[in-house]
């Protein structure tokens, strides 16, 4: 017997035995979902400054606090209904470029003619979606940089420039800064790159390429950023001279991927490997978003999953997800077989903060989205919307009652608010379950399901963690 009719007659029993086990179940978890309409009004922009200055050396130990705003913000004259377009193009890009990344593995981007680094960016796909203001320099300079737990390299823009993209603040210029020095192409600094360059002075060079064609290339350097007063001194960033690509305004990246070059490898000693964000969201909280760097990044309610170590790859956080439950009924048909990352390091989950939408290898895809379409079978249906297939018209309702959704790692079962998974994506009261299938074996956990939580990432632990209650 052909083992695909088979296996699809397996799936279809599966399905038909769960939907008999909760509609003869009285104990099937609902919760309630406040309807609100697309975000209309971005969050104002503005950070202190001005504050008093101190200096982070590599015997202390600090803490730093940042606020986070998204990309939108930075888009004026558009529609809600124009930036939710403009962020699921994004979102499909990014995705793209993370999957064919994990697909060939570090040292994998260099030329022939050239010099690369591996390190593919949301920023450049437009998909680093949230950012921050960080001085660089001596004195400080600052500028808005975009935060991605997707890339390792950290990245401003430079003068003079060759080829610069258009950024809301004055383009960094390295000769006005006390703090800028250079790197010498033998340093071990330079030689953390996976394909370095050298230029006639003997000086590191620097290239991050990206899926879309996009690029940064320039001097690899050392100098010193600010984050709200305190300083941190010699670090190692590319500045840029020659860039090209879809950079929405700001002026560079901070990579905080698991690399050898991420902020968070290289200041190890200064924020013990620590730190968490907190996403709050858009369209339902007057709150800002956060980034806490340090010891206090770790909340004492967050429950931990530990880090897989990908030996093809050292930039992405792969977790371990066992099974997913809806209505507090694991879902049949998904298994952590579907997760699981084999030995040459293809498959797996990642946690990444760039991507919107979460994406799942499309057998757990759709065992997930027929336990929810049964859930909800009381629910009006509506046409399906982009990449979502399972949308519902809830025009002229406040409220309405979905079925549970629990994430299961290992060690750490995470519920999410009814927010992070019907959401909308018009003005007419459309909404969609914000989940999506993928024919690469590489799930992705995205930040619309990470709203709400402190997400906390302990290198020094090797684990990450979700606090419920770490936003208030």
């Amino acid at each position: 017997m052909d083992p695909k009719p088979r296996d699809a007659a397996l799936f279809t029993l599966t399905i038909f035995f769960f939907f008999l086990s909760i509609s003869s179940s009285t104990s099937l978890r609902y919760q309630t979902l406040v309807l609100n309409p697309l975000s209309t009004t971005p969050h104002s922009l503005s950070w202190p400054e001005s504050e008093s200055e101190s200096v982070v050396s590599d015997s202390t130990v600090a803490t730093t606090t940042l606020e986070l705003h998204h990309l939108d913000s930075l888009s004026l004259n558009k529609t809600p209904e124009q930036l939710f377009h403009l962020r699921l193009q994004r979102d499909a890009f990014r995705v793209k470029a993370l999957t064919s990344l994990a697909a060939v593995g570090n040292r994998s981007r260099a030329h022939g003619a050239g010099f690369s680094s591996s390190v593919i960016s949301g920023l450049a796909q437009g998909s680093g979606e949230y950012f921050t203001r960080i001085g660089v320099g001596t004195p400080p300079k600052y500028v808005y940089m975009v935060l991605d737990t997707g890339s390792d390299v950290v990245w401003v823009q430079c003068a003079p420039c060759r080829k610069c993209y258009s950024q809301v603040d004055p383009v960094f210029d390295p000769r006005k800064s006390r703090s800028f020095a250079g790197i010498s192409c033998g340093s071990p600094l330079c030689l953390k790159l996976d394909s370095p360059g050298c230029n006639s002075r003997k000086t590191c060079l620097y290239q991050v390429s990206y899926g879309d064609g996009s690029f940064t290339t320039g001097d690899f350097s050392t100098e010193t950023l600010t984050f709200r007063g305190t300083r941190v001194g010699r670090v190692a960033l590319g500045c840029g001279h020659n860039n090209q690509g879809l950079f929405v305004g700001a002026a560079g990246l901070l990579g905080l991927g698991r690399g050898r070059l991420s902020f968070p490898s290289q200041t190890g000693r200064q924020f013990n490997r620590k730190f968490s964000y907190c996403l709050v969201d858009r369209s339902a909280s007057s709150r800002p978003s956060s980034i806490v760097f340090g010891d206090p990044a770790v909340s004492r309610t967050a429950r931990f999953t530990p880090l897989i170590a990908n030996p093809k790859l050292d930039t992405f956080y792969y977790v371990e997800l066992v099974g997913i439950s809806v209505g507090g009924t694991p879902v049949p048909g998904i298994s952590a077989s579907f997760f699981k990352l084999d030995r040459t390091g293809n498959g797996g989950v990642i946690i990444d903060s760039g991507t919107s939408v979460t994406r799942l290898t499309r057998p757990a895809y759709n065992a997930l989205r027929d336990a929810f379409r049964i859930g909800t079978s009381s629910l009006k249906r509506a046409s399906d919307f982009s990449l979502f297939d399972t949308c519902y018209d809830l025009s002229g309702k406040t409220e309405v009652k979905v079925p549970t959704v629990v994430l299961h790692f290992r060690g750490a079962d995470v519920p999410l608010p009814a927010t992070n998974y019907l959401i909308p994506v018009d003005s007419d009261g459309t909404f969609c379950f914000a989940f999506a299938g993928t024919m690469s074996g590489l799930s992705i956990v995205g930040n619309i399901q990470q709203q709400g939580f402190r997400v906390v990432y302990d290198l020094a632990g090797s684990r990450v963690g979700f606090s419920p209650r770490g936003c208030a």
